[in-house]
């Protein structure tokens, strides 16, 4: 039997990470090469847990779990972001293309109810390559594309008829909030031409058993609510529903969880306050969103940041 990380370094080189523009920060920099990225990679794949997951929404979780596999770096990095220590390319070991595979497999053979590909954008020509071995051998599970929404659409029709269901993030929509706290001024555009071409490739929610069992292929968008951003929030909820109305689930978070590295921006050191997820919820509710999920209870105070201890790379 081969050891799971043998030809570790096996020598692939991927077209697409010569002068790499898979993500809308186009760093232009040779990740082949070993030149780093705003992502804090090059093209090495590099994973930190891959693992039962059961705090995705319900109908991704189950009963079993999601198989989350949580990759190294980010190209948005968040100040606030709640995987702050795989975000800043903190943890993450490097593996190849085909134990990717096999991990894929591996968690199917665990009971997972989906492949959770957790902010994989940076590693799309090698995730593609991965993916497309594992259906060969008998993957047969939904795959869930898990990103910040700060996307290309080009990036993203190279995922067409691998990724069943899309799981992006919709962060903001004031240039300001998205350069101060996520060093991006053109989020709001760029995640709004990302979901449309998600909703493209996916079309609208499909359930194994009707709305309340696991999904198996659609669109949930999530927003997590920050403090003192009512005003943002209700502007994406109003955009989501007046421009995909029911083709989408919408994931309205109060998890946020104020971490070490925010302590010294008072506006993002500290919860958000019940009243303030209250009046969101029924703003949503206000304006006619009927697919939709929220969080209930003192969800910050519960540990949504799982352990990055390499568990099943």
């Amino acid at each position: 039997m081969k050891n799971k990380n043998q030809n570790i370094h096996e020598n692939e080189t991927w077209p697409e990470l010569s002068d790499c523009t898979l993500c809308p920060r186009e760093c232009h920099v040779n990740r082949n090469a070993g030149e780093i990225g705003y992502c804090g990679q090059n093209a090495r794949l590099t994973a930190a847990r891959a693992a039962l997951h059961f705090w995705e929404e319900p109908c991704l979780s189950g009963t079993n779990g999601s198989g989350a596999v949580f990759f190294g770096g980010c190209n948005l990095r968040c100040v606030y972001c709640q995987n702050h220590e795989i975000a800043q390319s903190r943890a993450g070991r490097e593996i190849t293309p085909s134990r990717l595979s096999g991990i894929f497999l591996e968690l199917q053979e665990k009971g997972a109810h989906n492949i959770n590909l957790v902010t994989p954008t940076h590693f799309v020509p090698q995730i593609i390559t991965a993916l497309q071995t594992a259906k060969q051998q008998g993957l047969h599970l939904p795959v869930v594309y898990n990103t910040s929404a700060y996307e290309k659409t080009e990036t993203l029709r190279m995922l067409e008829g691998l990724v069943d269901i899309y799981l992006p993030d919709f962060k903001y929509r004031d240039p300001l909030l998205s350069e101060a706290y996520s060093h991006a001024a053109d989020y709001f555009d760029a995640a709004a031409s990302a979901i449309a071409e998600m909703v493209r490739q996916v079309g609208a929610p499909v359930f194994a058993n009707g709305e309340d069992s696991l999904m198996r292929r659609g669109v949930i968008v999530r927003h997590l609510l920050l403090p003192g951003c009512g005003k943002d929030s209700r502007q994406i909820l109003r955009y989501l529903h007046d421009t995909f109305k029911n083709d989408i689930y919408v994931s309205i978070m109060n998890q946020y969880t104020p971490l070490s590295q925010v302590s010294d921006i008072p506006l993002l050191n500290r919860r958000v306050r019940d009243a303030e997820y209250s009046r969101i919820v029924d703003y949503a509710i206000r304006i006619g969103i009927e697919n939709g999920f929220i969080q209930e209870g003192e969800t910050a105070s519960e540990s949504f940041i799982p352990a990055f201890d390499y568990e099943g790379i």
